[in-house]
């Protein structure tokens, strides 16, 4: 009997240990939950009011304009035009979003990290170079050139980046198991804080001198 015991509060700790280890996004309980903007008639699941099913329809399901090439007139030279549940209410609960990304040549998508998703990336125009760095203590780069028709995934939570290596413009569109995947850019988040970190612990953290880091949170 206490043997018996042992093992199904083992199974127990085990099951609680999982559920509360989750990282992604709910599985929903129906079909769908379109967001809405109205608390006084919905639900509210998962950060968003689900719509009347009765009420929705077809084009609740469908974003449009993905097809036309973005303004990467920038310092960067690059856009990213995200999908996500706020853009398209229709992804509400479902655990997924979108984004086309272009590339000037030799545009930049700094390296930045997704706390909530991991990322799927898909060429469709151009050369990148990408890359991921693993947590510590090794650090590790991944990295690889990409062609067009070329995929590569971004773990949940590392550090990331693509830089378009050609000389003409590049596409691709990253598909995120999130419906709000988060982004945190490493330099905007560091030295553009609202309010700042105090330099002489940026100063500290990174070994440059403080005036560096003053430089740096101006620019940022």
């Amino acid at each position: 009997m206490t043997k018996l015991f042992t093992c199904l509060l083992t199974v127990v700790l085990l099951a609680l240990a999982s559920s509360l280890a989750s990282a992604h996004d709910p599985s929903p309980l129906q079909d769908f939950c379109v967001a809405v903007n109205n608390p006084n008639s919905a639900v509210f699941v998962n950060g968003k009011f689900c719509k009347d099913p009765k009420l929705t329809t077809v084009d609740d399901f469908i974003f449009m304009g993905l097809d036309a090439p973005r303004n990467t007139l920038n310092q960067l030279g690059s856009n990213v035009t995200l999908v996500n549940v706020d853009m398209f209410p229709g992804l509400n609960t479902l655990g997924i979003a979108l984004a086309r990304v272009d590339y000037a040549p030799y545009g930049l998508n700094p390296p930045h990290i997704h706390p909530r998703a991991t990322e799927l990336l898909t060429v469709i125009e151009g050369t990148l170079l990408v890359g991921f760095v693993t947590s510590n203590p090794d650090n590790r780069l991944f990295t690889k050139v990409l062609n067009k028709g070329d995929i590569f995934v971004f773990p949940m939570g590392l550090i990331h980046f693509q830089f378009n290596i050609g000389e003409t413009n590049a596409v691709a569109f990253s598909s995120l198991d999130s419906q709000n995947p988060g982004l945190i850019t490493i330099a905007n988040a560091t030295f553009g804080s609202n309010p700042p970190i105090n330099p002489y612990v940026l100063a500290k953290a990174f070994q440059l001198d403080k005036s560096v880091i003053n430089y740096l949170q101006q620019k940022f």
